[in-house]
C-alpha cells in the first residue's frame, strides 16, 4: 500500500479539517477530493509532487473522514466549502496556492477561482469541467432533464434514504463503486430513483476493482467513521449555491488543467474555453477515478503542466 502521511487536526473557519501534508518547504498545492472519496485518493500523486518541489496539503473536507461535521445542511454549501480552504492557506501563511480537485473537489476548486480568485494562483481539474451558472436552478434543471432516477435529484428530493442505504452497506458500496473497466462490462436498467442505493445493495459490480483490499479498507474506515450525511449534504446545495452565485462573474482566468476520463459518465464542457480561456484539456482512457486509475499518466500532465507554470 501506498505510503501516505499522518493526519494533522487543523481548526479553520469554524471547523476541524483532518489535514494530510508533505514536502513543506515547497510551493503549496491543495488537492480536494471529490465524493464519496477522501484525502487518499490522492495517495498516487503526493510523493511525485513532493520530489518536484511542492507542499502538498491534501484535507479531508467538511463532512469527510475525521473532520468536522456539522448539522445544518447549509453548512455544507459553496461558500463554506471554499472558506474553509482558503481559510486553510491563512493557517499556513499563505497568499495563494495551485488547487487541483476531482469530482466534487473540482466543483469546489472551481468555485475557488469564482469566489477567492486572488488565493488561487492555477487550478487542475479532473472530471468535472467548469458549470456555468445558468438561467435555470441546476436541481430543478436536471429532474425535468433526467427525471427522478437521477442521483443529484433523488439525493434532494428524498432526504436521508440513500445516506440510511450506503451508511448500512458501506463495504459493498465503495468495493461496488471503485472500480474500473466498467465500460466493458452489460449496461444494467437500475430502478427509478433508486441507481446509486442499487448499486449499494449489487452482489455483481461491474468492471475490476480500482483498489487492493488494504487501500479499500481506508476508505471503508472513513465512512464508517463519517457517515453518508455530511457528504450528501454537498448535493443537497446545490440550488442554495445556484442563488449564491447570482452575481458573481463566470470566469477564470487563471491557467487552468482540465483532465477527462474518456469513459467517464461526466461529460466534457465543449465551450470551457469561452469561461476559462487559459485552459489545457488532455483525455486518458479511463473512468471516473482518474488520478487512481491512471496515476502514471495524470501525474506526467499535472507535472509538465506545473513546470509551465
Amino acid at each position: 500500500m501506498t505510503d501516505f502521511p499522518d493526519a494533522r487536526f487543523i481548526d479553520v473557519n469554524g471547523v476541524t479539517l483532518e489535514v494530510f501534508e508533505a514536502g513543506q518547504r515547497g510551493r503549496p498545492i491543495v488537492l480536494c477530493h471529490g465524493f464519496p472519496e477522501l484525502a487518499y485518493s490522492w495517495r498516487h500523486q503526493i510523493a511525485p509532487l513532493v520530489a518536484a518541489g511542492y507542499h502538498v496539503i491534501a484535507p479531508n473536507q467538511r463532512g469527510y473522514g475525521r473532520s468536522s461535521r456539522p448539522a445544518p445542511v447549509t453548512d455544507y454549501d459553496i461558500e463554506h466549502l471554499c472558506g474553509d480552504l482558503a481559510a486553510l492557506l491563512d493557517h499556513y501563511g499563505y497568499k495563494d496556492a495551485i488547487f487541483v480537485g476531482h469530482d466534487w473537489g473540482a466543483i469546489v476548486v472551481w468555485n475557488m477561482a469564482l469566489l477567492h480568485p486572488a488565493r488561487v494562483s492555477a487550478l487542475a481539474n479532473l472530471s468535472v469541467p467548469f458549470m456555468a451558472r445558468g438561467t435555470r436552478e441546476w436541481v430543478g434543471f436536471w429532474e425535468e432533464a433526467l427525471g427522478g432516477d437521477f442521483y443529484i435529484v433523488h439525493f434532494n428530493r428524498q432526504p436521508g434514504v440513500a445516506d440510511r442505504a450506503f451508511e448500512a452497506n458501506t463495504q459493498r458500496l465503495l468495493n461496488n463503486l471503485y472500480r474500473t473497466r466498467q465500460w466493458l462490462a452489460p449496461p444494467r436498467t437500475p430502478q427509478p430513483g433508486m441507481a446509486m442505493i442499487n448499486l449499494a445493495l449489487s452482489d455483481s459490480p461491474a468492471g475490476d476493482p480500482l483498489m487492493s483490499e488494504a487501500e479499500l479498507a481506508v476508505f471503508v474506515d472513513g465512512f464508517n467513521h463519517s457517515g453518508f450525511t455530511g457528504p450528501i449534504n454537498w448535493y443537497r446545495n446545490f440550488t442554495r449555491n445556484w442563488h449564491l452565485l447570482a452575481d458573481v462573474p463566470q470566469h477564470v482566468p487563471q491557467p487552468v488543467l482540465m483532465i477527462h476520463g474518456r469513459y467517464d459518465i461526466v461529460p466534457a464542457n465543449p465551450n470551457l474555453r469561452d469561461y476559462a480561456p487559459n485552459s489545457e484539456v488532455h483525455t486518458l482512457d479511463c473512468g471516473h477515478w482518474i488520478q487512481q486509475e491512471e496515476p502514471e499518466a495524470t501525474n506526467r500532465l499535472l507535472l509538465d503542466w506545473l513546470t509551465r507554470r
